[in-house]
């Protein structure tokens, strides 16, 4: 009887509560048609990028193996077709989607951090100075080269500006219009970039395979035909030769750069961020404090470009001599392990604070992860192929012993160092963590509403938790120094180890040791492979370390 009175007094809260059923499920209705939609767009915008580099993978492996069908003409129209479709996606998407209303309602205040538009700018400063090297150096050589060959340089200048353009100001956008073009005009440019990473890298090995074979002026052209060709102005044709082979790795990183801004983009289409996960403070860079890394970190940068100096003057010349790989190997011998024990004391730093994890959704930090681990294979496969190739010769010999102990030291620190990052990029930042005990404290001293007046008992308590909070944060100060110097530490590290291989040191190469194991072509091939990722590694390692200094 009393069920049947309470069900007849409140007839009401049922036909509420069916109401509410019903919008829930209208919702998620709504919902998941909005997810199926964006995952159909993701599949076939990604499906739109595979293809194109697949096309473009078999044109670079064909004139690679067969020279004569394809040419490397071939495929720079090919490329030149691609810029010109990515340019005008770009052009439209600036002119014309964002442009829209409600178009960019959210910025993901993760994406683009200063690091990266620092490098992107710098990167691509460089790349459109190598095109003008270009332009020079056909110009200089124009009595055997086509005019329609500077045509490529210059599409390749417009295409930069403009792509620069837009991720400098739009790297942050989470586009909320014409979903599926932007997707697709995004995987497009995408794998323009990648292709023209792919190119730079093979044009490279080209370069290096005829400065190590011969040190004469032979140039490749069109045909892919080694040809003799005399420059009226000798000087002039130095310069720009010099020039454009010396600024190719910058291009490489600039394409590299590109594509992972370009996926954040892609994976922010759509995307609706909520303001209360926002953070309240961004960590800000400063060396207050910071004293042993910096003068450890520069003691290393200085020791490393005299070995680099005297590397490039000796290794360089008619006949390299065998002191100068001691002396370069030694210094990595001995910079390798203090980074490794660096990171080592960073990790367990890193388990003993009392930081709590951020677990927010954060696309751009699950690729920075992804990057870290597999740039870090191009290095890592290399230590590998040089170990099997040492042990299975003379392992005892002075110089091999050294590129040994070089190989697997090396591995043992990417593997430390990317354990080390990827602890600290996943840290919630420690001013955060202050942020929140001291609203605490403020709640406690009455700055809340007033109507909510808690009993004395317990705003003690709240006060005497949150001073509790804070000194426990004040003591670790020591941690937090610690995470600072060793972060400092790595990061001036990894910018001369990657100034080194960048600007022309490459040992692993030019000391034959590998190379008549395995053949020219077998480890010309791994170290083209290889080195890339490597110098792409330690850039990409540098910005992780700059966030894990930042946040501590």
């Amino acid at each position: 009887m009393e069920g049947e009175e309470s069900a007849s007094a409140y007839p009401e809260a049922y036909k509420i509560h069916y109401e509410k059923s019903w919008l829930h499920r209208h919702c998620s209705s709504l919902l998941q048609r909005d997810r199926q939609a964006q995952k159909a767009g993701q599949l076939f915008s990604g499906l739109l990028a595979m293809n194109v580099v697949f096309l473009g993978s078999a044109f670079l492996s064909s004139m690679i193996f067969n020279r004569v069908t394809i040419t490397l003409g071939d495929v720079r129209i090919f490329l030149c077709i691609l810029k010109v479709l990515s340019l005008c996606w770009v052009m439209y998407y600036l002119l014309g989607t964002t442009r829209k209303p409600h178009a960019v309602l959210y910025r993901d205040i993760h994406a683009g951090p200063v690091w990266v538009q620092v490098s992107l700018v710098m990167f691509g400063a460089f790349s459109l100075l190598l095109n003008v090297f270009h332009i020079g150096y056909i110009i200089s050589h124009i009595q055997c080269k086509s005019y329609l060959e500077i045509l490529f340089p210059c599409i390749d200048i417009l295409f930069l500006t403009l792509q620069t353009y837009l991720l400098w100001h739009h790297s942050k956008d989470c586009i909320q219009v014409q979903h599926n073009l932007t997707r697709c005009g995004l995987m497009l440019t995408v794998a323009t970039n990648l292709l023209l990473w792919l190119l730079a890298v093979t044009n490279d090995s080209i370069h290096k395979e005829v400065d190590s074979r011969t040190q004469n002026r032979q140039q490749r052209f069109a045909g892919n035909e080694t040809i003799l060709c005399v420059c009226p102005n000798t000087t002039a044709c130095e310069i720009f030769q010099r020039g454009y082979i010396l600024l190719y790795p910058f291009n490489t990183e600039y394409c590299l750069i590109c594509c992972t801004m370009l996926y954040v983009m892609w994976k922010n289409v759509g995307r609706r961020i909520s303001h209360q996960h926002a953070p309240h403070v961004e960590p800000k860079f400063k060396l207050r404090g910071v004293i042993f890394g910096p003068l450890l970190g520069t003691a290393a940068v200085i020791i490393g470009i005299c070995v680099f100096v005297i590397y490039q003057v000796q290794a360089t010349g008619s006949a390299a001599n065998r002191g100068v790989f001691l002396m370069y190997y030694s210094y990595y011998v001995v910079l390798l392990p203090m980074m490794t024990v660096g990171a080592l004391v960073g990790t367990i730093i890193h388990s003993l604070e009392a930081r709590e994890l951020d677990t927010l959704k954060n696309p751009t930090r699950s690729l920075d992860v992804i990057l870290l681990m597999g740039a870090a294979l191009g290095q890592i496969g290399m230590s590998y192929f040089s170990i099997v190739a040492i042990v299975a010769t003379n392992p005892r010999d002075l110089l091999n012993s050294l590129i040994l102990a070089y190989s697997v030291i090396l591995i043992i620190q990417h593997i430390t160092q990317n354990i080390f990052i990827i602890e600290g990029i996943h840290r919630q930042p420690w001013m955060a963590n202050i942020d929140a005990a001291e609203a605490k404290e403020q709640e406690s001293h009455g700055d809340c509403d007033p109507k909510k007046d808690y009993p004395l008992e317990i705003r003690q308590e709240i006060r005497r938790l949150s001073q509790a909070y804070i000194q426990t944060y004040n003591d670790l100060n020591w941690k937090r120094k610690a995470l600072k110097e060793i972060s400092f530490f790595l990061i001036l590290c990894n910018i001369i180890l990657w100034i080194m291989p960048t600007f022309g040191a490459h040992p692993v190469f030019e000391n034959g040791l590998e190379k008549s194991f395995y053949g020219y072509s077998t480890w010309f091939a791994i170290v083209n492979f290889g080195l890339p990722l490597g110098v792409f590694y330690r850039m990409h390692s540098v910005g992780g370390l700059l966030e894990v200094y930042m946040s501590a």
